[in-house]
Formats: structure tokens, sequence, C-alpha cells
């Protein structure tokens, strides 16, 4: 293994994890711990981790304390956040809603990647800051204290002003019926504007999401661009969504 694709192994661990030891990411990644420490020194110096006695945190560890036991379904939403990112290309300006998915694709984001990204997720915007090429962007307005994002009039004013190439939207529930919906009225509201903001919408779906209807419409199965799922194509829980045309991912 290359040096430059071990150290994004170490980043991609503490990233998921938030602390790693050495002895730990020796055992991963098949090699000495004296490698791991210059490695974690290496990045420590370039801002990316955090170096600690025995291992490395987080640089958002510092700043926020996100409970991360909500979290469920982990390896299912590091799948999903593995596939959405090759969508991404340097210098793209990005929205991204909330929700847990979307703060996974916010943690494993490449380091060197350069892109101006939109979020009304608190816990998604204080992610991004452990990423120093990204130009982070929170849309301010009320703050919703269950999921930490923000709705109102104020939030879908500042969306209109937006031409962004690509949202990576969350999923509450998805169908084939009425498509994608929502279980708050004001998040719906903002998801529709961000729909309108952006070229290309890609839609976040764990499985559990599938075959789903909540009470509020956010856009019907024509107007799906990309769904992005922790399932392999051959699913046959996917059949009906790719014989309705769905790109899948």
């Amino acid at each position: 293994m290359k040096k430059r694709e071990r150290q994004q192994k170490v980043i991609d661990e503490v990233s998921i994890n938030r602390k790693v030891s050495s002895s730990f990411l020796s055992e991963k990644l098949d090699v000495s711990e004296d490698t791991i420490r210059r490695d974690i020194k290496e990045l420590h110096d370039k801002g990316m981790i955090t170096k600690v006695h025995g291992g490395a945190i987080s640089n958002i560890q510092k700043l926020y304390h996100y409970n991360e036991d909500v979290i469920y379904n982990r390896e299912g939403k590091v799948r999903i956040a593995q596939k959405a990112i090759s969508l991404i290309e340097d210098g793209m300006i990005i929205i991204i809603s909330g929700g847990t998915t979307n703060l996974m694709l916010a943690k494993l984001l490449p380091k060197n990647l350069k892109a101006t990204i939109y979020t009304y997720s608190l816990p998604i915007a204080m992610q991004l800051t452990e990423h120093p090429l990204i130009e982070t962007i929170f849309i301010g307005g009320k703050i919703q204290r269950n999921s930490m994002v923000t709705t109102g009039i104020d939030v879908i004013q500042y969306l209109s002003n937006i031409k962004a190439s690509i949202c990576f939207m969350g999923v509450s529930a998805l169908n084939i019926e009425q498509g994608i919906t929502d279980e708050g009225y004001e998040v719906s509201l903002i998801k529709k504007a961000m729909i309108t903001a952006s070229e290309h919408i890609v839609y976040l779906a764990t499985s559990n999401k599938l075959n789903l209807r909540l009470n509020y419409d956010v856009c019907n199965l024509k107007e799906i661009d990309t769904v992005v799922t922790d399932l392999d194509k051959q699913d046959p829980r996917l059949k009906d969504y790719i014989s309705a045309g769905i790109n899948l991912l």
C-alpha cells in the first residue's frame, strides 16, 4: 500500500470512529506502529487530524460533540457516502441537507477536496470544518432542537439565490407511488427549494427508508435524478425502482 493511500485510510478511520489508537491502525493497515506514528504526525502537521497520546482524534472533536449514538446502520451509511463521493469533483458548489447519512458523507469527503458547500444542518457544518479546502456556508434560521437544522422563510429565500452543481439530500421515505416524502412540513418546503437551486439532485436512502410514505411531498418519482442506497443493484428490493427508470448507485 502506497503512503498516500495509507494516510487516506488513517484519515477515514479517524473520521468514522472519532478516536483511534496507533495499535488499532497498525493492525488494520498491516504496518508497524512506528509507520503509523509517522503518518499521524504528518497528518497532524497538515491540520487533517489531531495527534494525541497513543493515537489520533478527529479535529471536530475539539469543536463540537455530536451524539453519534443516533447513527445506527453505520456500515450502510458509510457505503452510501463512499458511493456518493464518486459524484463529486473539485470546484463544485454543493448543497447538503441534514441527517446522519449526510453527516457520514461530510465525514468521509476527501481532505484535498476543493468545493463550496452550503448546508442548513449545524452538525454537518461543524463536521465540514475538518476539511481545510472546503468553504462551508451555514444557512442560518430558526434551529429545530431535535434535528439541529434551520427552518423558516429565511432559509428558503437564501436557497433561492444559490445555483449549485449538485445537492445531496437525505431521504426520510421513498416509494414508487408517491416518490419522496418527509415527516415535517417546513423541512419538505426547504428540500423543494434545494431541488430548485440545484442542477443535479442525489438522494441518499438507506434501505429502511424504501417503500415508506410520510405526510409531506418532496418530489415525485419522475423528478428524481439519482438515488444512492446501501444495497447492491441486484437486490430484489430495488427491482421496482429500476423498472421505474430511477438511476441507482
